[in-house]
């Protein structure tokens, strides 16, 4: 390394540049390691001393350091020797690329605001990020995930109490640690709000007995615990925005409105699209949609429509297909699908293809657009998905049908039906179960159909890939259930349980950021997997040895994050820089 020294009209810039080869154009080239000012800014930062002696003493340095940093390191061992007691040698370090996502969003900032408002002792940030690495990198309860952080490279400055003291002020602030971070979010990330997806889940605890929001309701794993609701809007890039928490037998229809009205009060953030599922596209949802600069797009069930909307998305005749050329009265030319499916050559043509009808319809006040689609591809995939179900169905009656009740919708058992009467009307001396071709039958007429209802003016094929997006929200629940542990949880007072979901949720939010960091080139699954396993162990007076596997994946995230663990051994001082740099705020400098 070496001084450069560049003029200007004004002002003489000092730099430290370093020589490299670079492969691509076989040559020398000088890279600019760092920037020390202006020869006026380091005169008044050095008291009046000469600049550029000093600068000439501080590049001896550094390649002093330099060249000490290519030393090579021996490690003694004694088979002789036993270990000292209670001297931990393996630390982890995956938590390092989450701690430096948790300090561009500034949630740092956010306990500093907290904690100066209630004045209590205890380190607030240290804690929250704790729970929050602990909840992504060993989930599990709040007092494992104290004994675990004691294993991080930086020691935990609090104590279990502190912990759960914690939990009662994090729930206390839920709405502003909630709209804070919406508004760091969008200092260091363009975030897609125009468009909010919003869905529930429930969660459930290992009791018996209901209390406070801990309440029996229905429950998708048909567990006989109570439960409580999380609602959750996710932007139209797959990051969480904010979340609410409400009793286990709630109606998640009457949720929506709610926790709309908090984002547009707390978050200044009033126009947008809400995309939903059937289950929360109520009327009153839709029409509270319908103002301002609101709109939405919400899954409409074909089965209960009325008789002629029903008739109408049904007929074979009158579907447009998108890209289509048009005709001479220049209108899209219209298809007839069935005569499509008969032809085997155009069918197996079109069989990736969507077929979209439109028509704008009034009812109790409320105008909207029907928009229906149509595919041979989803129309075998429900058609395969039937067949083994009604598969497992014929297996049942071959067995022993002890419990007849179906669960859900899309038991198999629906498939079979169960009368007490022969054919000649007589009573049977005992119930005769058999399969009922007559449902099979009504569900083949709905096969490769699928609707939504919308109040905006754009194209069907618009519409329907901003709809599609909704999966990304059920991915969002399937990581924090699966992979983050989020259930059962193991606190109990309302406060708690709260600030349990708000860990899980911010949890959620630096998991979602650091894959798009990553460009989503990996699946969740290999993330964690990769980041539970980064770990080193420390050589007294040395550093730190990676005891991890290096992939392409620690590569991404090395060169993304700007920092270098992959080293046959890390220096106690390269370590020290790396957690200083990893805890910089560097709001709107590092973009998602």
């Amino acid at each position: 390394m070496r001084l450069k020294v560049s003029k200007s009209k004004n002002a003489a810039s000092l730099y430290v540049i370093k020589s490299i080869y670079d492969s691509k154009t076989q040559s020398n080239t000088s890279v600019i390691v760092e920037k020390l000012g202006t020869e006026k800014e380091l005169r008044e930062k050095l008291n009046g001393a000469d600049p550029y002696e000093w600068a000439r003493e501080y590049i001896k340095k550094l390649n002093q350091e330099e060249k000490m940093q290519q030393r090579e390191v021996l490690v003694k061992f004694k088979q002789s020797k036993r270990l000292t007691r209670e001297q931990q040698r393996l630390f982890y370090g995956g938590y390092l690329f989450l701690q430096q996502i948790y300090y561009d969003l500034g949630i740092d900032g956010i306990c500093s605001d907290i904690s100066k408002e209630y004045r209590f002792t205890y380190d607030l940030n240290s804690i929250l990020s704790r729970l929050l690495y602990g909840r992504i990198l060993f989930p599990s309860s709040k007092l494992n995930t104290f004994q675990e952080s004691q294993k991080f490279l930086e020691q935990p400055d609090f104590t279990l109490q502190h912990v759960y003291r914690a939990l009662d002020v994090i729930c206390e602030k839920d709405a502003f640690i909630q709209s804070e971070l919406y508004k760091n979010s969008k200092v260091v990330s363009c975030r897609n709000d125009r468009i909010l997806f919003y869905d529930c889940t429930n969660f459930f605890f290992e009791i018996e007995q209901e209390d406070g929001i801990k309440q029996y309701g229905p429950s998708k794993e048909h567990r006989p615990n109570p439960i409580v609701e999380m609602g959750l809007f996710m932007d139209g890039d797959g990051i969480p925005l904010a979340f609410s928490i409400h009793p286990g037998n709630k109606g998640e229809q009457q949720t929506l409105i709610p926790l709309e009205q908090k984002i547009m009060k707390d978050f200044q953030h009033a126009k947008f699209i809400v995309c939903t599922d059937a289950g929360l596209s109520s009327t009153a949802n839709r029409k509270f949609n319908d103002k301002q600069d609101r709109a939405f797009i919400t899954t409409q069930s074909i089965k209960k429509l009325k008789k002629h909307l029903k008739e109408w998305s049904l007929d074979p005749a009158g579907w447009t297909l998108e890209g289509h050329e048009t005709g001479k009265d220049g209108r899209p030319v219209t298809f007839d699908i069935n005569e499509i499916q008969k032809n085997a050559e155009l069918s197996e043509k079109l069989k990736n293809a969507t077929f979209y009808k439109e028509r704008w319809i009034k009812e109790d006040r409320l105008e909207q657009k029907l928009i229906v689609t149509f595919s041979i591809k989803y129309k075998i995939y429900q058609q395969n998905i039937r067949q083994r179900q009604v598969e497992r169905a014929t297996k049942m009656l071959d067995g022993n049908l002890s419990s007849f009740k179906k669960h859900n919708q899309n038991d198999c058992r629906r498939f079979i039906k169960k009368t007490g009467v022969t054919t000649d009307g007589e009573v049977a001396d005992k119930e005769i179960y058999e399969l009922d071709y007559r449902v099979m039958e009504e569900e083949a007429k709905y096969d490769g159909f699928y609707a939504v209802c919308t109040n905006l003016e754009d194209n069907p094929p618009v519409i329907a890939k901003i709809n599609h997006n909704r999966w990304e929200i059920e991915e969002c629940f399937r990581i924090m259930k699966t992979d983050f542990k989020s259930r059962p949880a193991y606190v109990r007072t309302e406060s708690r349980i709260k600030a349990h979901f708000m860990t899980c949720f911010l949890s959620l939010v630096l998991f979602r950021y650091l894959e798009k960091k990553l460009e989503y080139k990996y699946t969740c699954e290999d993330i964690l997997e990769t980041l539970r396993g980064m770990n080193f162990l420390s050589v007294a007076g040395e550093g730190y040895i990676p005891t991890y596997t290096r992939t392409d994946l620690t590569d991404s995230l090395h060169e993304t994050f700007g920092f270098h663990t992959d080293y046959d051994i890390v220096t106690e001082k390269q370590m020290k820089k790396i957690l200083k740099d990893t805890k910089k705020s560097e709001k709107g400098t590092r973009k998602f």
